[in-house]
């Protein structure tokens, strides 16, 4: 067994370090070529993993012209603590006001850890004007975690 394999995560252990960890890595393509890297938010919606951002952003100019995006999660301070997850993708984009605003709810329930209330949405609301969402088209996943080589290199 190579060492990758050794250290690849599953599928399931994938969906756990995503799910625990609450800050991306983005990079798009810049209009000089050069990588444009930015640390974003996010949340699943409809199945998808997303996140939003203003329609005018730099990263938005850049998927609207090459929708290539590179997305990663990742931790551990020490080389035998590194784990994370890098998303090879193709961006989607929506505009759509309610699939806007349901993204922003998930994101609003995911890093608040509170339900939307009555009094929340219209905050939410405030924020998802002048937004997109972007959705990943997953179309490579890489993963490491190199806990699992127990300290054997």
């Amino acid at each position: 067994m190579s060492r990758r394999d050794q250290i690849r995560m599953t599928d399931a252990e994938v969906e756990t370090f995503l799910q625990e960890h609450k800050t991306m890595a983005i990079a798009t393509i810049g209009p000089s070529g050069r990588p444009h890297l930015v640390a974003m938010w996010y949340a699943w919606v409809d199945g998808d993993l997303a996140f939003w951002t203003f329609a005018k952003s730099q990263k938005v100019l850049n998927l609207r012209r090459d929708p290539r995006i590179t997305c990663l999660v990742e931790d551990g301070a020490e080389y035998n603590e590194l784990r994370g997850v890098e998303l090879i993708a193709t961006a989607r984009m929506t505009e759509d006001e309610e699939q806007v605003l349901r993204f922003g709810i998930a994101e609003f329930e995911r890093y608040q850890g509170a339900k939307i209330s009555e009094a929340t949405l219209p905050i939410v609301k405030n924020m998802a004007n002048k937004r997109v969402v972007v959705k990943l088209d997953i179309e490579r996943v890489v993963s490491w975690d190199h806990r699992k080589l127990g300290g054997q290199y």
